[in-house]
């Protein structure tokens, strides 16, 4: 049987380094969290989960990207190149 892993999905962390984040995957081998400044990264678990402390907050909500819309002129000369 295997051993629970330390932290669940979605569990709320903060890492010395990279600070505040939120748990994606975690098992014996290797634990992925995605940060809230570094974004995702992944550990070896047994390196990284002594450093890390759980912390009591919601997960961040996710920033959606804006899309960037062309301009006329930028239409305009994109149709005459091709």
């Amino acid at each position: 049987m295997a051993p629970k892993p330390a932290f669940a999905q979605n569990a709320q962390i903060e890492h010395p380094k990279f600070g505040p984040g939120t748990v994606l995957a975690c098992d014996d081998h290797y634990t992925v969290i995605n940060f809230d400044d570094y974004g995702e990264k992944k550990f070896i678990s047994s390196i990284v989960i002594p450093n890390l402390k759980r912390l009591d907050r919601k997960p961040p909500e996710k920033k959606t990207r804006a899309r960037r819309t062309r301009t006329k002129a930028a239409r305009k000369t994109a149709k005459a190149a091709s």
